[in-house]
């Protein structure tokens, strides 16, 4: 049986978080894209989505972390442009290339990576590299998170690639998973 290639995307317009349960992680993301005109903003959205989607379109199940407006003055900067990106990318994965996709909230990937769903950042990137070497993150928190989806989506679908804890895999039962096609 084949193991199935799971992706993880941390969508960002400077730095989405790629990674798959082959171990392979990387970024991609470009600085300034909220400063451009509108029609070159634009553009220049769609052609990071273009390059997010070459890593993710042969994938067999994309776990995306859920797109939420960020609060408060220093996390809201770019939400329409991340939102646009986050929907290009979502829809031609489901539509166009035919990707199953999962979203999962920040705190149910926290809770799969430490145990718990209210922690800093770094306690994930301590979890990534303690529990999942196989990811060489060099501590970027964007590809640590989509480490951690990857191997989220391979243990759901019966390829764990570390043991977890059981209070770890309890975040496996708060997602929605898509449905498995009849044969």
């Amino acid at each position: 049986m084949t193991t199935p290639k799971v992706a993880g995307c941390d969508i960002s317009l400077t730095s989405t978080g790629l990674a798959f349960n082959t171990g392979w992680c990387g970024t991609s993301g470009r600085d300034g894209i909220t400063a451009l005109p509108i029609g070159t903003r634009t553009q220049t959205i769609r052609e990071q989505a273009d390059k997010i989607l070459l890593h993710l379109q042969t994938a067999d199940l994309v776990l995306i972390e859920k797109f939420v407006l960020a609060r408060g003055k220093a996390g809201a900067g770019g939400a329409g442009e991340r939102a646009y990106l986050y929907y290009l990318v979502v829809d031609a994965l489901m539509h166009q290339i035919g990707v199953p996709v999962v979203e999962v909230p920040q705190a149910t990937l926290k809770m799969y990576a430490t145990g718990k769903g209210n922690v800093k950042k770094d306690e994930v990137k301590d979890a990534v590299a303690r529990r999942l070497p196989m990811f060489v993150t060099k501590g970027n928190d964007d590809m640590c998170d989509a480490a951690v989806l990857a191997v989220m989506g391979s243990d759901h679908l019966g390829h764990p690639l570390a043991a977890m804890p059981q209070a770890h895999r309890r975040a496996l039962d708060t997602v929605t998973w898509p449905q498995p096609v009849a044969a």
